[in-house]
């Protein structure tokens, strides 16, 4: 039962590699292990747990955070399906503020987010029926609630296909730094 952690080029962000023990039975991994994310520095408490079901391949959902006092840092991982997550550096004192890093969660590969505050977050399904899991370290505020369009140039985004299906919310966030 193996959660191995790994940096990303984003400081704070990390990639969580859960790795299934096979016998007879079948499989079990170890999803979250509060001691390990605190030794590599990601500490949160988990205040919400959301399930995002997602019928058709290519919708994109997001760019969102929570503004403070509701900043939200949040581990995302794919159940059911693929897809490629984003996370992008909203921190204006960080070196990398405005970047983004993506990388496949699905529910073959074991993979995860832990996206600390102070990030956007966003996802593109790269098949049907994609599922994301997100253990919330804050409940939501619609009052706090905060998003940026996809395609918005601040950041840049290299998406890896088209969105065939976006929410009207996402795409009625003003630019970033405008709202």
């Amino acid at each position: 039962m193996t959660l191995a952690i790994s940096p990303t080029p984003l400081p704070g962000l990390l990639l969580l590699h859960s790795i299934a023990q096979q016998d007879e039975r079948g499989g079990f991994a170890r999803l979250h292990c509060a001691e390990a994310m605190a030794e590599a520095g990601f500490r949160m408490t988990v205040q919400q747990t959301n399930l995002s079901t997602n019928p058709r391949r290519h919708t994109l959902r997001g760019l969102h955070w929570q503004d403070a006092p509701a900043a939200e840092a949040k581990i995302v991982r794919c159940v059911a399906g693929s897809v490629w997550d984003v996370a992008v550096d909203l921190r204006p004192a960080s070196p990398t503020f405005r970047r983004w890093y993506a990388e496949e969660l699905s529910a073959a590969n074991g993979r995860a987010l832990a996206i600390p505050e102070g990030f956007a977050h966003g996802f593109i399904t790269l098949t049907g029926d994609a599922a994301v899991l997100y253990l919330m370290g804050a409940r939501y505020a619609a009052a706090l609630a905060r998003g940026a369009r996809y395609d918005d140039p601040a950041f840049a985004i290299a998406w890896p296909a088209a969105p065939a299906l976006i929410g009207a919310r996402d795409l009625t966030f003003p630019p970033f730094g405008t709202a």
